[in-house]
């Protein structure tokens, strides 16, 4: 199904974001916990790209198996950094005939072990707008989606520059856009209204990660540049005595995060896993989310 339909027949999409794992024992896991949030009927599912295309075989392969081995829609990211037109295209063309409908949009990064910068290939792309224009004249039936910095992009220091370059995503053809992670929904809130402002009219999904360990707050920090900890949510993590006291903090600070987002209407919630599914499913059961009927109810 399209994402943009979901959105359009749905009041709240609660959805959940996977990578791909780099062992055999890493995939058995993972196939563990999505199958243990399958029961909530997720509204999607995503799969990451890693930088610089890292993972492309092995998101083609978990994106494609999720599509013919279960019943869950699939958005798989797409990154354009340092790919020509015609790479890009097998993509698509491949994920076509495998029948994945729905994309999310990303420039992204350069792999970590990069020495220098990436430089734009001939017939390559330099934005993500880019990418979108490219998917929507490619495959035109497909549904996309793109990122939404709510604290800032790292590298777009004109925080009003940065809503014009995501107005420029929405007018090549985005459909909807998925934040990246955040703690404080005031930050939210204040970004939707500039988009507001600017003429940005598609749904906006709020992507929310649960801290679960000190290890993931590090995690968190490395995949999102830029993204602030509020000083209560960090005291709170300090006075927290052992791991699952610290698993308790993280869930009960998102879930509140999202308990109120519900309340003031928000078009989805997009929770990022890191492969487990323990908190993603305490949160959406705390909160009565048990069903994507539910959801819509």
């Amino acid at each position: 199904m399209l994402i943009r339909d979901i959105l359009d027949e749905t009041s709240t999409a609660i959805s959940f974001e996977f990578f791909p794992p780099k062992t055999e024992r890493g995939w058995d896991n993972l196939f563990l916990n999505i199958s243990s949030l399958v029961p909530l009927h997720p509204a999607y599912v995503s799969v990451t790209y890693g930088a610089g295309g890292s993972t492309r075989s092995h998101t083609h392969e978990l994106v494609t198996r999720l599509q013919h081995d279960t019943d869950l829609t699939v958005l798989a990211h797409l990154t354009c950094v340092g790919s020509t037109r015609d790479e890009i295209a097998e993509i698509l063309d491949n994920y076509a005939a495998n029948g994945v409908q729905n994309i999310l949009a990303l420039r992204g990064d350069a792999p970590n072990d990069a020495d220098e910068p990436v430089v734009t290939p001939e017939n390559g792309f330099d934005h993500a707008s880019d990418l979108v224009s490219f998917i929507k004249e490619r495959h035109p039936e497909m549904s996309v989606g793109v990122a939404g910095f709510v604290e800032g992009h790292p590298e777009t220091p004109n925080r009003l520059r940065e809503i014009e370059h995501l107005k420029e995503k929405v007018e090549c053809g985005a459909d909807f856009i998925i934040t990246q992670l955040f703690f404080e929904n005031r930050d939210f809130y204040d970004f939707s209204e500039r988009c507001s402002l600017a003429g940005i009219d598609v749904p906006i999904i709020a992507g929310i990660m649960p801290i679960t360990s000190h290890k993931n707050l590090e995690k968190m920090a490395e995949l999102a540049a830029g993204s602030r900890v509020p000083a209560p949510l960090l005291r709170s993590l300090q006075w927290a005595e052992g791991g699952e006291y610290v698993r308790n903090v993280g869930i009960h600070w998102a879930t509140e995060q999202i308990r109120d987002l519900l309340h003031q209407g928000v078009a989805g919630i997009h929770l990022y896993t890191l492969n487990n599914s323990y908190a993603s499913a305490n949160i959406c059961e705390s909160l009565g989310l048990r069903s994507y009927e539910r959801v819509t109810a």
